[in-house]
């Protein structure tokens, strides 16, 4: 089972609608018996919180399911999650100070730049713009981005 985490600040934007919009991509892929999807925080004070009603809101507009809650990353996802993906790099560093990874810790929409799908590296947050309309456009490129990446390197 190849698992993959997304994280940015609260885990009620832009990590959230990462995991949904990649488990989406992973089920339409028939590989969710492959790969396991989840997010979390950095920070801890939205723990046990929905989504953000925009966060929601894109999801289902674009006919994307979600009911996760709000959790806080921890060290131990180092050790169990084989990507890591963070939003911005403020998030990356959090991350990188935490302990010493298993994992492969990147930028979330690193790949997606390096297929010239996208000219930014980060994610912007839409809990101060309310841009989610924009960020699930650059979700959805970094989130194909990084599936085709995780199909070519473990054969699927």
């Amino acid at each position: 089972m190849i698992k993959v985490l997304f994280v940015c600040l609260g885990n009620i934007c832009r990590s959230p609608m990462a995991e949904a919009v990649f488990q989406h991509m992973v089920n339409q892929a028939g590989l969710s018996d492959k790969i396991l999807v989840d997010s979390a925080g950095t920070g801890s004070w939205h723990v046990g919180e929905t989504a953000h009603r925009g966060t929601l809101g894109v999801l289902s507009k674009n006919g994307i399911a979600y009911h996760g809650r709000a959790r806080q990353f921890t060290r131990s996802d180092l050790q169990e999650f084989d990507y890591v993906l963070a939003m911005d790099a403020e998030n990356l560093s959090d991350i990188q100070r935490a302990a010493s990874p298993r994992a492969k810790v990147m930028l979330f929409l690193e790949l997606a730049y390096q297929a010239q799908t996208v000219t930014l590296r980060e994610v912007p947050d839409p809990y101060y713009d309310g841009r989610f309309e924009y960020v699930f456009g650059l979700v959805n490129k970094g989130a194909a981005a990084l599936l085709a990446h995780i199909r070519a390197q473990h054969g699927l």
